[in-house]
């Protein structure tokens, strides 16, 4: 039988966590944890199933689990776990793998294995429907499309509308818009672009949007988000002298950059790099290389860490960040560990993980939902002054 969990006013919701990765979406939902010397309150939420097929992302999951509680990861393929040995949860979180819809990969899409992974997802809903369904991917999923020419998040958000259960019985899900979120317009000090599909049982009567999930954002400052405030913490924090070096080629490059590859001699390029040179306008200018500044808010942090495409290269230093400066770009707290892990395996597993001040924001409004404390009126900013702010933080893309 499907049962709600409307009204009944418990202390702590369950979730079930599926591509947990090293745990930065469940750790956002724990809450309980440190950031920029603030303290974010542990949330209403107990992890009663995670799951990743990656043993490194597995191992440091484990490393960390005081953040997480007595549970243990699963280290499996989703596809290998029966639903019905997992116990009962309330919120179902599933940030299904994104090489297949990313830029930095090769977009195969639905047609890489792991492209159709949210299959899955659904496997689990259609088992013990959840109250809330939290789905997140990178920016290419909006424009990559199924076989059947429907794009992939409409598929999505159709099936999560109405959902057969194993039973056959309809539940209904009010679901959100896809939400084109940058990190950083929540207190992550990264711009990241993620994509955020949110689904509530319709009998909760609101359906959850962009504009609410922004008030549940952390208080934050610009300062808090630029390169110099990542930068400032004790030498003897772990995982400090964590750093991936260089290969020799990027040994050369690195030091002539001040700001991308383009201050790089013409002679000293690879060919390849010459022939992007030679043209510019047929390449779009891409930015290869890219040396953020100390005064400005860091770029994205991909699983790869390579220079060439991500900005992992260190302000001054010639060198990538370490592993504790891109945990810190993520936002994780400086005492989550990142130890059990071969040194690039440890700069895949944090560049794969959903920030946990994007993710403690999404359960905060989750958190707001379950108890009964949204209205049909947070459909809509009703604050004029809010509705300011928002629009005004938006536009410097700050907020």
């Amino acid at each position: 039988m499907i049962n709600s969990n409307k009204n009944n006013n418990k202390n702590n919701f369950k979730v079930c966590s599926l591509f947990s990765g090293c745990g930065g979406l469940d750790l956002g939902f724990k809450g309980g944890f440190t950031h920029n010397n603030n303290q974010l309150k542990s949330l209403p939420f107990d992890i009663v199933f995670a799951n990743d097929v990656d043993k490194d992302a597995v191992n440091i999951y484990m490393e960390n689990i005081k953040y997480f509680g007595n549970h243990k990861i699963l280290l499996d393929d989703i596809r290998n776990v029966d639903p019905q040995d997992v116990g009962d949860f309330d919120v179902l979180l599933a940030g299904f793998p994104c090489q297949p819809f990313s830029n930095a990969g090769n977009r195969k899409g639905v047609y890489d294995s792991r492209g159709t992974l949210f299959e899955e997802v659904f496997r689990f809903i259609s088992s013990k429907p959840p109250e809330i369904i939290i789905m997140e991917n990178v920016k290419g999923i909006l424009s990559t499309k199924m076989q059947n020419g429907n794009k992939v998040c409409t598929e999505i958000i159709d099936r999560l509308k109405s959902v057969t259960t194993r039973w056959g019985e309809q539940v209904s899900y009010n679901v959100s818009e896809p939400m084109l979120i940058n990190s950083s317009h929540l207190g992550v000090p990264q711009n990241r672009e993620r994509v955020i599909i949110i689904a509530i049982k319709s009998i909760y009567g609101c359906t959850p949007s962009k504009s609410d999930l922004f008030k549940f954002s952390i208080k934050f400052s610009q300062s808090d988000l630029l390169v110099k405030n990542i930068l400032d913490y004790p030498t003897n924090m772990p995982n400090v002298d964590d750093v991936w070096a260089l290969a020799p080629q990027q040994e050369k490059l690195v030091p002539h950059i001040k700001r991308s590859w383009k201050d790089i001699p013409y002679d000293l390029l690879p060919e390849r790099l010459k022939r992007i040179r030679n043209n510019m306008k047929e390449y779009r200018s891409p930015n290869f290389f890219r040396r953020f500044n100390v005064n400005e808010i860091n770029g994205t942090i991909t699983a790869s860490a390579q220079p060439e495409n991500c900005g992992i290269l260190h302000p001054y230093e010639n060198r990538r960040y370490n592993v504790r400066e891109i945990a810190r770009i993520q936002s994780f707290p400086d005492d989550f560990t990142f130890n059990n892990a071969s040194i690039s395996q440890k700069y895949k597993v944090i560049g794969n993980a959903v920030p946990p001040v994007l993710a403690y924001t999404i359960a905060s409004y989750c958190s707001a939902m379950l108890n009964n404390q949204l209205t049909s009126s947070t459909n809509q900013i009703q604050d004029s002054k809010q509705l300011s702010i928002f629009n005004f933080l938006h536009e410097l893309q700050i907020a």
